[in-house]
């Protein structure tokens, strides 16, 4: 499913129009993008928690030459599905 798919979903579901459902979407993932720029999880009940989490620096390889390389720490966002999501799926 893409965002298209999910925007004829939850204009279907919500019996909404699809500028509508459009706007809502938009609305929903910049409020999580916000949440999560400014350090905070979001967490949805029965679905899951958004989270950022810092990753070290660490030294890779480069697969072609086998060249150290320095790879810099980052900051990464994460998803922990919730029990519900969990139990949907088996």
């Amino acid at each position: 499913m893409n965002k298209t798919d999910l925007i004829a979903h939850i204009a279907q579901q919500a019996d909404l129009s699809k500028a509508s459902a459009t706007r809502a979407l938009e609305a929903a993932l910049e409020g999580v993008q916000t949440a999560l720029k400014n350090g905070d999880s979001v967490a949805i009940a029965g679905f899951g928690t958004f989270e950022v989490s810092e990753r070290a620096a660490r030294t890779g390889r480069n697969p072609r030459t086998g060249e150290a390389i320095e790879v810099k720490a980052a900051k990464v966002p994460k998803f922990r599905p919730g029990k519900a999501l969990k139990d949907l799926l088996g």
